[in-house]
Protein backbone atom coordinates (compact mmCIF):
# COMPACT_ATOMS: atom_id res chain seq x y z
CA UNK A 1 0.00 0.00 0.00
CA UNK A 2 2.84 2.23 1.28
CA UNK A 3 4.78 1.52 -2.52
CA UNK A 4 1.68 2.21 -4.23
CA UNK A 5 0.97 5.65 -2.72
CA UNK A 6 4.63 6.99 -2.91
CA UNK A 7 4.58 5.79 -7.07
CA UNK A 8 1.15 7.66 -7.40
CA UNK A 9 2.22 10.77 -5.57
CA UNK A 10 5.70 10.37 -7.84
CA UNK A 11 3.37 10.39 -11.26
CA UNK A 12 1.73 13.04 -9.86
CA UNK A 13 4.68 14.78 -9.13
CA UNK A 14 5.74 14.42 -12.48
CA UNK A 15 2.58 15.72 -14.19
CA UNK A 16 2.46 18.82 -11.83
CA UNK A 17 6.28 19.87 -12.28
CA UNK A 18 6.13 19.68 -15.77
CA UNK A 19 3.33 21.77 -16.39
CA UNK A 20 4.69 24.34 -13.92
CA UNK A 21 7.59 24.60 -16.24
CA UNK A 22 5.93 24.34 -19.02
CA UNK A 23 4.54 27.31 -17.92
CA UNK A 24 7.29 29.16 -16.45
CA UNK A 25 6.30 28.73 -13.17
CA UNK A 26 9.62 27.70 -10.99
CA UNK A 27 8.53 28.87 -7.89
CA UNK A 28 4.86 26.43 -7.73
CA UNK A 29 7.50 23.66 -9.51
CA UNK A 30 10.04 24.16 -6.35
CA UNK A 31 6.96 24.13 -4.08
CA UNK A 32 6.05 20.94 -5.42
CA UNK A 33 9.15 19.31 -5.37
CA UNK A 34 10.00 20.78 -1.34
CA UNK A 35 6.53 18.98 -0.41
CA UNK A 36 7.01 15.87 -2.43
CA UNK A 37 10.05 15.60 -0.20
CA UNK A 38 7.85 15.66 3.42
CA UNK A 39 5.79 12.95 1.84
CA UNK A 40 9.37 10.82 0.92
CA UNK A 41 11.37 11.76 3.95
CA UNK A 42 8.56 12.05 6.57
CA UNK A 43 6.11 9.49 5.69
CA UNK A 44 7.36 6.72 2.86
CA UNK A 45 10.96 6.27 4.55
CA UNK A 46 9.95 6.53 7.67
CA UNK A 47 7.39 3.97 7.85
CA UNK A 48 9.09 1.67 5.44
CA UNK A 49 11.88 1.80 7.69
CA UNK A 50 11.75 -1.69 8.98
CA UNK A 51 11.84 -3.01 5.39
CA UNK A 52 15.12 -0.63 4.72
CA UNK A 53 17.35 -1.36 7.84
CA UNK A 54 17.85 -5.33 7.56
CA UNK A 55 19.06 -4.65 3.84
CA UNK A 56 17.88 -6.58 0.57
CA UNK A 57 16.64 -10.03 2.34
CA UNK A 58 15.72 -13.57 -0.69
CA UNK A 59 13.36 -14.77 1.70
CA UNK A 60 11.84 -11.56 2.32
CA UNK A 61 10.11 -9.98 -0.92
CA UNK A 62 8.96 -6.97 0.78
CA UNK A 63 12.33 -5.69 1.25
CA UNK A 64 12.87 -6.26 -2.23
CA UNK A 65 10.29 -3.90 -3.38
CA UNK A 66 10.47 -1.28 -1.01
CA UNK A 67 14.43 -1.07 -2.17
CA UNK A 68 13.15 -0.98 -6.38
CA UNK A 69 10.09 1.63 -5.46
CA UNK A 70 12.99 4.20 -3.20
CA UNK A 71 14.94 3.76 -6.24
CA UNK A 72 12.50 4.54 -8.68
CA UNK A 73 11.63 7.21 -6.69
CA UNK A 74 14.66 9.00 -6.47
CA UNK A 75 16.04 8.09 -10.29
CA UNK A 76 12.49 9.92 -11.19
CA UNK A 77 12.66 12.69 -8.49
CA UNK A 78 16.47 13.26 -9.52
CA UNK A 79 14.94 13.73 -13.43
CA UNK A 80 12.34 16.18 -12.52
CA UNK A 81 14.19 18.33 -9.99
CA UNK A 82 17.25 19.07 -12.41
CA UNK A 83 16.00 21.99 -14.17
CA UNK A 84 15.82 23.72 -10.88
CA UNK A 85 18.64 21.97 -9.26
CA UNK A 86 21.14 21.34 -12.28
CA UNK A 87 24.65 20.38 -9.81
CA UNK A 88 23.26 18.93 -6.97
CA UNK A 89 21.06 16.94 -9.28
CA UNK A 90 24.13 15.40 -11.26
CA UNK A 91 26.12 14.93 -8.00
CA UNK A 92 22.86 12.87 -7.09
CA UNK A 93 22.09 11.21 -11.03
CA UNK A 94 25.73 10.29 -10.89
CA UNK A 95 26.06 8.63 -7.27
CA UNK A 96 22.54 6.91 -7.26
CA UNK A 97 22.91 5.80 -11.51
CA UNK A 98 26.22 5.46 -12.18
CA UNK A 99 24.80 7.59 -15.69
CA UNK A 100 27.09 9.80 -17.56
CA UNK A 101 25.03 12.99 -17.09
CA UNK A 102 21.20 13.50 -15.90
CA UNK A 103 20.44 16.40 -18.00
CA UNK A 104 20.74 14.00 -21.35
CA UNK A 105 17.93 11.71 -19.89
CA UNK A 106 14.31 12.34 -21.03
CA UNK A 107 11.80 13.61 -19.26
CA UNK A 108 9.86 10.70 -16.80
CA UNK A 109 6.96 9.50 -18.25
CA UNK A 110 4.33 10.66 -15.44
CA UNK A 111 1.85 7.39 -17.36
CA UNK A 112 4.27 4.73 -15.73
CA UNK A 113 3.06 5.67 -12.68
CA UNK A 114 -0.17 4.00 -11.07
CA UNK A 115 -2.75 6.56 -10.68
CA UNK A 116 -4.13 4.89 -7.50
CA UNK A 117 -6.35 7.51 -6.56
CA UNK A 118 -8.29 6.04 -3.93
CA UNK A 119 -4.68 4.74 -2.27
CA UNK A 120 -3.28 8.25 -2.65
CA UNK A 121 -6.60 10.14 -1.46
CA UNK A 122 -6.75 7.67 1.59
CA UNK A 123 -3.85 7.98 2.51
CA UNK A 124 -3.44 11.79 2.48
CA UNK A 125 -6.47 11.11 5.00
CA UNK A 126 -4.09 9.23 7.10
CA UNK A 127 -1.72 11.37 7.26
CA UNK A 128 -3.98 14.55 7.93
CA UNK A 129 -5.69 12.65 10.71
CA UNK A 130 -2.55 12.17 12.31
CA UNK A 131 -0.85 15.31 12.19
CA UNK A 132 -4.29 16.79 14.15
CA UNK A 133 -3.96 13.51 16.54
CA UNK A 134 -0.36 14.97 17.17
CA UNK A 135 -1.01 18.83 17.53
CA UNK A 136 -4.24 17.26 20.27
CA UNK A 137 -1.40 15.49 21.69
CA UNK A 138 0.95 18.18 21.76
CA UNK A 139 -1.92 20.80 23.05
CA UNK A 140 -2.68 18.89 26.03
CA UNK A 141 1.16 18.16 26.79
CA UNK A 142 1.11 14.39 26.57
CA UNK A 143 4.43 13.46 25.33
CA UNK A 144 4.13 10.92 22.12
CA UNK A 145 6.08 8.31 23.08
CA UNK A 146 3.06 7.59 26.47
CA UNK A 147 0.47 5.47 24.54
CA UNK A 148 -3.03 6.01 24.78
CA UNK A 149 -6.51 4.23 25.14
CA UNK A 150 -8.32 5.64 22.37
CA UNK A 151 -8.90 7.73 19.05
CA UNK A 152 -11.83 8.48 17.88
CA UNK A 153 -12.41 9.81 14.00
CA UNK A 154 -15.75 10.88 13.13
CA UNK A 155 -15.65 11.07 8.89
CA UNK A 156 -17.47 11.21 6.17
CA UNK A 157 -14.93 8.56 4.87
CA UNK A 158 -15.03 5.95 7.95
CA UNK A 159 -15.11 3.24 4.97
CA UNK A 160 -12.82 4.34 3.41
CA UNK A 161 -9.81 4.83 5.96
CA UNK A 162 -10.76 1.61 7.42
CA UNK A 163 -7.65 -0.68 5.71
CA UNK A 164 -5.51 1.80 7.49
CA UNK A 165 -6.60 1.62 11.14
CA UNK A 166 -3.30 -0.10 11.54
CA UNK A 167 -1.16 3.04 10.71
CA UNK A 168 -3.27 5.21 12.46
CA UNK A 169 -2.59 3.08 16.15
CA UNK A 170 1.06 3.20 15.22
CA UNK A 171 1.23 7.07 14.35
CA UNK A 172 -0.62 7.98 17.19
CA UNK A 173 0.46 5.72 19.70
CA UNK A 174 -3.02 4.47 21.07
CA UNK A 175 -4.34 1.40 21.72
CA UNK A 176 -7.72 1.48 19.48
CA UNK A 177 -9.06 3.76 16.61
CA UNK A 178 -12.61 3.84 15.97
CA UNK A 179 -14.22 4.64 13.03
CA UNK A 180 -17.34 6.43 13.01
CA UNK A 181 -19.64 7.79 9.88
CA UNK A 182 -20.26 11.10 10.10
CA UNK A 183 -24.19 11.63 10.09
CA UNK A 184 -26.71 14.71 10.21
CA UNK A 185 -26.68 13.98 14.01
CA UNK A 186 -23.69 12.65 14.65
CA UNK A 187 -21.99 15.72 16.26
CA UNK A 188 -25.05 16.25 18.90
CA UNK A 189 -24.53 12.14 19.66
CA UNK A 190 -21.46 12.69 20.61
CA UNK A 191 -22.57 16.14 22.68
CA UNK A 192 -20.66 18.21 19.97
CA UNK A 193 -22.33 21.81 18.91
CA UNK A 194 -20.65 24.37 16.02
CA UNK A 195 -20.38 28.12 17.02
CA UNK A 196 -20.06 30.43 14.37
CA UNK A 197 -17.63 33.66 15.05
CA UNK A 198 -18.02 35.92 12.33
CA UNK A 199 -14.76 38.43 12.60
CA UNK A 200 -15.97 42.30 11.70
CA UNK A 201 -12.75 43.34 11.01
CA UNK A 202 -12.54 41.08 8.39
CA UNK A 203 -16.10 41.36 7.27
CA UNK A 204 -16.61 44.45 7.60
CA UNK A 205 -15.24 46.38 4.75
CA UNK A 206 -17.15 43.96 2.06
CA UNK A 207 -20.79 43.73 3.82
CA UNK A 208 -20.70 47.13 5.24
CA UNK A 209 -23.78 48.35 7.61
CA UNK A 210 -24.99 44.55 6.83
CA UNK A 211 -22.06 42.96 9.31
CA UNK A 212 -24.08 43.75 12.41
CA UNK A 213 -26.95 42.48 11.31
CA UNK A 214 -24.51 39.18 10.51
CA UNK A 215 -22.82 39.07 13.90
CA UNK A 216 -26.24 38.87 15.59
CA UNK A 217 -27.45 36.02 13.14
CA UNK A 218 -23.96 33.86 13.86
CA UNK A 219 -24.95 34.61 17.49
CA UNK A 220 -28.81 33.47 17.43
CA UNK A 221 -27.87 30.16 15.18
CA UNK A 222 -29.32 31.45 11.86
CA UNK A 223 -26.63 30.15 9.83
CA UNK A 224 -25.24 26.96 7.52
CA UNK A 225 -22.56 25.12 6.41
CA UNK A 226 -22.86 23.43 3.08
CA UNK A 227 -20.00 22.35 0.79
CA UNK A 228 -17.48 23.95 2.89
CA UNK A 229 -19.44 27.73 2.81
CA UNK A 230 -20.77 29.18 5.47
CA UNK A 231 -24.32 31.18 4.98
CA UNK A 232 -25.53 33.53 7.72
CA UNK A 233 -29.00 34.58 7.37
CA UNK A 234 -28.60 34.56 3.26
CA UNK A 235 -24.87 36.06 3.37
CA UNK A 236 -22.20 33.88 2.21
CA UNK A 237 -19.16 34.52 4.16
CA UNK A 238 -15.33 34.45 3.06
CA UNK A 239 -13.18 31.68 4.62
CA UNK A 240 -11.16 34.36 5.90
CA UNK A 241 -14.13 36.52 7.40
CA UNK A 242 -15.49 33.91 10.38
CA UNK A 243 -14.31 31.11 12.57
CA UNK A 244 -15.81 27.79 13.01
CA UNK A 245 -15.22 26.45 16.13
CA UNK A 246 -16.33 23.42 18.04
CA UNK A 247 -18.54 23.22 21.77
CA UNK A 248 -18.56 19.63 23.93
CA UNK A 249 -21.48 19.67 26.56
CA UNK A 250 -22.05 16.70 28.30
CA UNK A 251 -18.41 14.55 27.43
CA UNK A 252 -16.32 13.19 30.15
CA UNK A 253 -13.55 14.99 31.20
CA UNK A 254 -9.93 13.21 29.49
CA UNK A 255 -10.99 13.65 25.98
CA UNK A 256 -9.35 16.25 23.61
CA UNK A 257 -11.23 17.44 20.38
CA UNK A 258 -10.28 18.69 17.26
CA UNK A 259 -11.37 19.66 14.13
CA UNK A 260 -10.39 17.97 10.79
CA UNK A 261 -9.78 20.69 7.92
CA UNK A 262 -11.18 18.10 5.58
CA UNK A 263 -14.16 17.29 7.40
CA UNK A 264 -15.60 15.57 10.62
CA UNK A 265 -13.60 15.66 14.04
CA UNK A 266 -12.04 13.86 16.16
CA UNK A 267 -11.37 12.67 19.67
CA UNK A 268 -8.53 11.85 21.57
CA UNK A 269 -8.65 10.11 24.99
CA UNK A 270 -5.97 11.32 26.90
CA UNK A 271 -6.55 9.71 30.48
CA UNK A 272 -3.89 7.66 31.50
CA UNK A 273 -3.51 4.41 33.44
CA UNK A 274 -0.22 2.77 35.36
CA UNK A 275 -0.15 0.22 32.50
CA UNK A 276 0.27 2.74 30.05
CA UNK A 277 2.54 5.37 31.62
CA UNK A 278 4.94 1.52 32.22
CA UNK A 279 4.58 1.21 28.68
CA UNK A 280 5.45 4.87 28.04
CA UNK A 281 8.22 4.80 30.18
CA UNK A 282 9.58 1.59 28.53
CA UNK A 283 9.40 3.51 25.09
CA UNK A 284 11.27 6.14 26.76
CA UNK A 285 14.09 3.31 27.65
CA UNK A 286 14.36 2.30 24.06
CA UNK A 287 15.21 5.86 23.19
CA UNK A 288 17.77 5.57 25.64
CA UNK A 289 19.15 2.24 23.99
CA UNK A 290 19.53 3.74 20.54
CA UNK A 291 20.95 6.90 21.92
CA UNK A 292 23.29 4.80 23.21
CA UNK A 293 24.19 2.21 20.44
CA UNK A 294 24.58 5.86 18.83
CA UNK A 295 27.18 7.12 21.36
CA UNK A 296 29.13 3.60 21.40
CA UNK A 297 29.37 3.57 17.55
CA UNK A 298 27.39 0.38 16.53
CA UNK A 299 26.13 -0.46 13.32
CA UNK A 300 22.36 -0.15 12.61
CA UNK A 301 22.15 -3.44 12.32
CA UNK A 302 24.41 -5.00 15.12
CA UNK A 303 22.58 -7.43 17.29
CA UNK A 304 23.46 -6.46 20.74
CA UNK A 305 23.62 -7.72 24.92
CA UNK A 306 21.81 -5.23 26.57
CA UNK A 307 21.48 -4.50 30.44
CA UNK A 308 19.67 -1.99 32.41
CA UNK A 309 19.51 -0.97 36.20
CA UNK A 310 17.51 1.61 37.27
CA UNK A 311 17.66 3.73 40.91
CA UNK A 312 14.24 3.74 41.59
CA UNK A 313 12.01 1.04 41.97
CA UNK A 314 9.13 1.88 40.64
CA UNK A 315 10.96 2.86 37.54
CA UNK A 316 12.76 -0.99 37.31
CA UNK A 317 9.01 -2.49 37.99
CA UNK A 318 7.57 -0.46 35.29
CA UNK A 319 9.86 -1.19 32.85
CA UNK A 320 9.87 -5.29 34.04
CA UNK A 321 6.24 -4.75 33.19
CA UNK A 322 5.93 -3.23 29.85
CA UNK A 323 8.82 -4.86 28.10
CA UNK A 324 7.33 -7.18 26.10
CA UNK A 325 4.92 -5.30 24.96
CA UNK A 326 7.03 -2.22 24.30
CA UNK A 327 8.87 -4.40 22.41
CA UNK A 328 12.01 -3.13 23.75
CA UNK A 329 14.12 -6.13 22.68
CA UNK A 330 13.16 -6.28 19.41
CA UNK A 331 13.39 -2.16 18.71
CA UNK A 332 16.88 -1.98 20.02
CA UNK A 333 17.82 -5.51 18.22
CA UNK A 334 18.69 -6.81 21.69
CA UNK A 335 19.14 -10.74 21.65
CA UNK A 336 19.94 -10.69 24.93
CA UNK A 337 18.57 -8.43 27.63
CA UNK A 338 17.87 -7.56 31.58
CA UNK A 339 16.78 -5.78 33.77
CA UNK A 340 19.41 -5.68 36.58
CA UNK A 341 19.15 -5.04 40.56
CA UNK A 342 20.02 -1.35 41.84
CA UNK A 343 23.17 -1.84 43.07
CA UNK A 344 24.52 -4.94 40.94
CA UNK A 345 27.38 -4.54 38.11
CA UNK A 346 26.72 -4.91 34.99
CA UNK A 347 28.70 -7.73 33.45
CA UNK A 348 31.52 -6.83 31.03
CA UNK A 349 29.75 -4.33 28.77
CA UNK A 350 31.67 -2.17 25.78
CA UNK A 351 29.83 0.75 26.52
CA UNK A 352 27.63 2.21 29.22
CA UNK A 353 25.44 5.21 29.50
CA UNK A 354 24.34 6.87 32.80
CA UNK A 355 20.71 8.98 31.64
CA UNK A 356 19.73 11.25 34.94
CA UNK A 357 16.23 11.06 36.00
CA UNK A 358 13.41 13.12 34.79
CA UNK A 359 15.31 13.27 30.64
CA UNK A 360 12.06 11.58 29.96
CA UNK A 361 9.31 10.02 32.69
CA UNK A 362 11.99 8.37 34.88
CA UNK A 363 11.90 9.03 38.25
CA UNK A 364 15.43 8.25 38.97
CA UNK A 365 18.55 8.03 37.12
CA UNK A 366 19.21 4.56 35.53
CA UNK A 367 22.37 3.12 33.34
CA UNK A 368 22.10 1.54 30.00
CA UNK A 369 24.67 -1.10 29.81
CA UNK A 370 25.51 -2.48 25.35
CA UNK A 371 27.57 -5.07 24.01
CA UNK A 372 27.88 -6.03 20.22
CA UNK A 373 27.19 -10.13 19.18
CA UNK A 374 28.36 -11.75 17.16
CA UNK A 375 30.25 -10.40 13.86
CA UNK A 376 31.27 -7.01 16.38
CA UNK A 377 34.84 -6.25 16.41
Amino acid sequence: MLDRYILARTGDLVRGVQEDLEGLDSTTAASRLRDFAEVLTNWYIRRSRDRFWVGVDENDPTTTEAFDTLYTVLETLTRVAAPLVPLIGERVWQGLTGGRSVHLTDWPDAELFPHADDVRDAMDAVRELSSVGNALRKKEKLRVRLPLARFTVVTPHADVLAPFEDILRDELNVKAVELVAQGEGTAAEYGISHRLSVNARAAGPRLGKEVQRVIRAAKDGFWTEEDGVVTVDGIALEPHEYELALETTGRPEGEALAVVPTGGFVLLDTATTPELEAEGLARDVIRAVQDTRKNAGFDVSDRISLQLRFEDAEDAAAVRSAFAVAGVAEETLAVEAEVVDAGVEFAAAEFVADIDKGTYANRGGFAVAVSRIGDAS
